[in-house]
């Protein structure tokens, strides 16, 4: 996604400062996914999400609208802004129906793989150059991928097919934001993400409504829209401060912070397989991370 302008004061503070809005954010990410996997496990999966998108896009709009004067943000680009929300419901379906079966920190280290896939569709589809080192570590994380999902094992089955629609759809969303990024601000953007998303998965309500009377499930459904919000806002001023480069690294902290969610809230510990797996997507998203730095010097 674009960037806003640098904020002032001294690059070394704004770099630290970006770090912890990313770690924050982050943290976010696997509150979302904590308490989407709790939700579904009571409330119909579209519905969950519906609601989520909904709440999401409260969040989001009470941010964007006043500083657009309460108006709705222009875009020079509606069908890219409809297909990126389209995008996003795929992966946030193929997701959550995916958090049904996976563990936390198991589905975290899938999604931690997304910008690998995005080098090998630059690659094959941008025609971007890439190098053999970088091909390596694609190769390793989409490898990694595997060894925790283990094809033809027990665990999954079936259910594999989800993670990886999930990593399909998710690599085409990052995709085209990266095609986007410099012709929108990145809070348009999200403004019509969120807004979009919600308006096609109300088509659905009808359909799957039923009533909820709990109220631990409604404040599940709060948790994930403002997680949510709260998590892609965190990042965009992140990148204000600091470039993608230096924040990328830490972006693989999710899976810490999803493995101890799944320890706390589950006590899964992922096994000695998944272990080596997740390290190596983490390791080989590092070192592509450390490639690029290297390239733009």
């Amino acid at each position: 996604m674009s960037t806003s302008p640098a904020r002032p004061g001294a690059p070394g503070q704004q770099a630290l400062a970006g770090i912890a809005l990313t770690l924050c954010a982050c943290a976010c990410f696997v509150l979302l996914d904590t308490a989407t996997k709790l939700v579904s496990a009571s409330t119909p999966l579209v519905l969950a999400l519906w609601l989520r998108y909904l709440f999401q896009t409260l969040f989001t709009s009470a941010y964007v609208l006043p500083r657009n004067g309460w108006r709705w943000p222009r875009t020079a680009h509606p069908r890219f802004q409809l297909l990126r929300a389209l995008l996003f419901c795929a992966t946030s379906l193929f997701g959550i129906f995916s958090l049904s079966f996976m563990p936390l920190a198991e589905f975290t280290a899938v999604v931690a793989a997304t910008p690998l896939c995005v080098t090998l569709a630059a690659a094959l589809w941008l025609g971007q150059r890439v190098g053999p080192l970088r091909w390596l570590l694609v190769a390793t994380g989409l490898a990694s991928v595997l060894l925790i999902l283990r094809p033809g094992g027990a665990s999954l089955g079936w259910a594999l097919l989800l993670p990886l629609g999930m990593l399909a759809s998710g690599t085409g969303y990052q995709v085209l934001s990266s095609r986007m990024a410099g012709a929108e601000q990145p809070e348009t953007i999200q403004f019509y993400t969120s807004a979009l998303a919600t308006a096609l998965m109300t088509l659905t309500a009808p359909f799957v409504w039923q009533a909820i009377a709990d109220p631990w499930v409604w404040l599940g459904l709060l948790a994930m829209g403002l997680s949510s919000a709260l998590g892609h806002l965190l990042l965009l001023n992140a990148y204000a401060r600091a470039t993608p480069a230096t924040l990328a690294p830490f972006l693989y902290s999710q899976i810490a912070f999803a493995t101890l969610a799944g320890w706390l809230v589950y006590g899964h510990i992922p096994d000695g397989w998944s272990q080596l797996g997740m390290g190596l997507i983490a390791a080989s998203g590092a070192a592509s991370t450390w490639l690029t730095v290297r390239e733009l010097r």
